[in-house]
């Protein structure tokens, strides 16, 4: 389940549809941790991430997280408002960062006046229900050993021989990531570990070679 891949260059704005967009809104900046939009929310701002990473989550009652997605620079979030309806999940900053945020009414305007950002927010949309639809099928079909193995994968880039996961994941960003306990995907690394698949180095878990496809 690829619930928080490194960030798709085409899910970046152009820099000038960046740049214009941008002019419309108001500068913020958030501490790491600080919730950016709470699920349930009936604002209708936009936010346009100029530095620093923030992620996009979903809760249960009892506190339990599973992660949508992530967003960095040059990317935005919170055009699901554009509906009128609650917000639907909650945005984290996972480090500090800087957002540039354009309130509803200026949206709407700027919608009309650039035909080219409707466009993108298409496009944005229907690679969202896309991964999203693969993250059910991932959920309903695979059992958390093969969406472990899956997010080590989709998360990771080649080094020789060997895979390194481009960001520091600890066992409960994974367990977020493939809708698991951390107990369960602590039972899952030790297998792995003790199979020669992966490695800690520096923090970041690498991958020495494929690990089978089901447990």
């Amino acid at each position: 389940m690829n619930a928080a891949d490194e960030q798709d260059d085409s899910s970046q704005l152009p820099q000038a549809l960046f740049d214009a967009v941008a002019r419309r809104g108001q500068s913020r900046s958030f501490p790491a941790h600080a919730i950016l939009i709470n699920e349930g929310d009936s604002t209708d701002s936009l936010y346009i991430v100029l530095s620093g990473r923030v992620k996009a989550y979903a809760s249960s009652e009892d506190g339990r997280e599973v992660v949508l997605t992530e967003y960095g620079p040059g990317e935005y979030f919170g055009e699901l408002s554009l509906d009128g309806a609650r917000r639907s999940a909650s945005v984290k900053a996972l480090e500090p960062c800087v957002c540039r945020v354009v309130q509803g009414p200026e949206l709407h305007d700027f919608l009309a006046e650039h035909p080219a950002f409707a466009m993108h927010l298409t496009h944005k949309l229907t690679r969202m229900v896309r991964r999203l639809t693969e993250q059910v099928r991932s959920l309903a079909l695979q059992d958390v050993y093969s969406r472990v193995v899956r997010l080590l994968h989709e998360s990771s880039d080649p080094v020789g021989d060997e895979r390194v996961v481009r960001r520091k994941l600890t066992q409960q960003d994974i367990a977020d990531r493939v809708g698991s306990s951390r107990e369960m995907v602590n039972r899952v690394m030790r297998e792995l570990s003790a199979g020669g698949y992966v490695v800690q180095r520096e923090g970041r878990i690498v991958v020495l070679r494929k690990p089978p496809s089901s447990w």
